[in-house]
């Protein structure tokens, strides 16, 4: 097959073999796709423009004590209603996870790490029995023994790691992060998914209601989050009093993108197939479309903390849905009122809401003179997606946070911005996002239905030039991939959307298997009570 004909035209079907057309059809991408994916790889990557770090009275809220009782207020209705569920990304696996476990198990198997007093053994060594996985990794290891010295011997190790890591024993590197044991109690330990699933009935629904919840997860592990419900929900519902509704579903090969040679031809395999890739969680805002939720909370699976911190971190989701909650109400309201009539005091009432309230500061001028017009475009300004994200003080944490952004449509918004979007190459980009005060935890509640009830569409409100490319390689040879912009970033740029500031108590995420170590992971051992 002649490749040149790419560069020919793109989009014409005779480009494509038929065995092309054939791939493409099984994952439901369309020629036009294909062309729009290939052209981005080929400009240069767009970056956006910082205006300043949002900061607390300038973009982010500070909850004051003395009107949390009427957030409540607001949580409890939308509780008592059964608008509100939970959505977790849980497909990530758990290989980074791992990382460090996996390099310590090539060098001893490699024989790279030749002393027992070397930093690594002492800290594995020490580290392994802490684990809330610890009992049942006895229970597989081919060392067979009940205990662990303090300065193991090296094949010891070496045996234990195995068992830990590969599928001869636990497996947990090829695991999700939702099925990795994170916290171990009396009753014995228990997984990120089953800790989310307990946490949820904190805030999801009133006393004795349902709790709704929706994971995203891998194909190839759905069956086994489905017998980790079975068993856990017993134990949830009669420990809580509350009921729990779950639901799965898998990334769309819908949303794969195609992988692209370093002089941006598709890359083929041997078999010469095209190479197609999953596109990121930017992919899963049509999981979210599809889950058809109302009021939903999102949060990383791993990303959650022992029942011990529930409370705390159940009485801030409540908040922060009483906030978007307050707020769709108002929202609502102005709305109606400017359908039913179309006065220049009620367009400049909505434009006053929309920069006082939602962060969206337009530039007024722009609008159309003339009133009809002009309350159309308010009207279009306030019917969109919300979104209430929770944000904690930056402690050095790596990751994007709340920043002021320029948008040609909007003026001046509250986005979160990731590190790859900002041209650090440019010293006044780069001193603003060293400014910045808060960090995205991923902590978000987002209304998804207008006020006639619909779901919105949510593909109209994501931004494609958000897209981003990174250098891959496949059976050793070097790629470059596309993914989709980000889930709250690119994939929500057309939101309106409002920064709280919570504690970074409510903030516990395990990036690395050490983190189940830190003080905010542990629980009381059964053998400390």
């Amino acid at each position: 097959m002649d490749h040149t004909a790419y560069d020919k035209n793109l989009s014409d079907t005779t480009a494509w073999s038929a065995s092309d057309l054939e791939q493409m059809a099984r994952r439901d991408i369309s020629i036009d796709e294909i062309h729009r994916q290939l052209e981005i790889f080929r400009r240069p990557a767009p970056v956006t423009r910082l205006e300043r770090p949002c900061r607390l009275e300038d973009g982010i809220l500070k909850v004051r004590e003395e009107d949390e009782e009427k957030l409540i207020g607001e949580w409890r209705q939308l509780a008592n209603s059964g608008r509100l569920a939970k959505f977790v990304p849980a497909s990530g696996a758990a290989t980074r996870m791992f990382r460090d476990m996996k390099t310590a198990l090539q060098g001893l198997t490699d024989g790279s790490i030749e002393s027992t007093d070397s930093e690594l053994m002492h800290r594995l060594a020490s580290a392994l029995p802490e684990f809330p996985f610890w009992e049942r990794l006895q229970a597989v290891s081919s060392t067979g023994e009940p205990s662990f010295e303090l300065v193991p011997g090296r094949e010891k190790v070496r045996q234990l790691l195995v068992s830990l890591l590969e599928h001869s024993g636990l497996g947990l590197a090829t695991l999700p992060k939702g099925l990795i044991e994170f916290h171990l109690y009396e009753s014995g330990p228990r997984t990120a998914f089953v800790e989310q699933l307990l946490e949820g009935t904190s805030y999801l629904a009133a006393e004795g209601g349902t709790c709704r919840f929706h994971f995203t997860v891998s194909p190839e592990h759905m069956a086994s989050f489905e017998e980790a419900l079975t068993h856990a929900a017993p134990m949830i519902e009669r420990q809580t009093g509350m009921k729990l509704e779950v639901s799965f579903s898998t990334q769309s090969p819908s949303t794969d993108t195609l992988a692209v040679d370093l002089e941006n031809r598709p890359f083929r395999l041997e078999s010469d197939e095209l190479l197609f890739r999953p596109a990121g969680h930017g992919s899963l805002i049509e999981n979210l479309h599809r889950f058809d939720g109302d009021v939903v909370f999102i949060k990383n699976i791993d990303n959650i903390a022992p029942e011990r911190q529930h409370a705390d971190s159940g009485h801030w989701k409540r908040l922060l849905a009483g906030k978007l909650g307050q707020l769709q109400r108002n929202i609502f309201g102005l709305a109606h009122r400017l359908e039913l009539a179309c006065t220049d005091q009620l367009v400049t009432e909505a434009l006053d809401f929309l920069r006082d309230e939602l962060s969206v500061q337009i530039d007024r001028d722009s609008l159309a003179p003339d009133l009809l017009t002009r309350r159309k475009e308010v009207l279009d300004l306030l019917d969109r997606p919300l979104r209430v994200c929770g944000v904690v003080r930056n402690e050095g944490q790596p990751g994007g946070g709340p920043f002021w952004v320029h948008q040609p449509a909007r003026g001046l918004t509250c986005q979160i911005v990731e590190a790859a979007q900002v041209d650090h190459e440019d010293p006044s980009q780069e001193e603003i996002w060293s400014s910045s005060t808060h960090f995205n935890p991923t902590d978000l509640v987002c209304g998804l239905r207008n006020r006639k009830g619909e779901p919105f569409d949510l593909s109209r409100f994501i931004d494609p030039e958000m897209s981003f490319i990174t250098e891959k390689s496949h059976e050793g040879r070097p790629l470059r991939a596309l993914e989709r912009p980000g889930l709250w970033n690119g994939a929500m740029a057309d939101w309106n959307t409002v920064f709280v500031e919570v504690p970074l108590s409510t903030f516990t995420p395990v990036k690395t298997v050490f983190d189940l170590l830190l003080p905010e992971h542990r629980t009381q051992r059964p053998d400390s009570a």
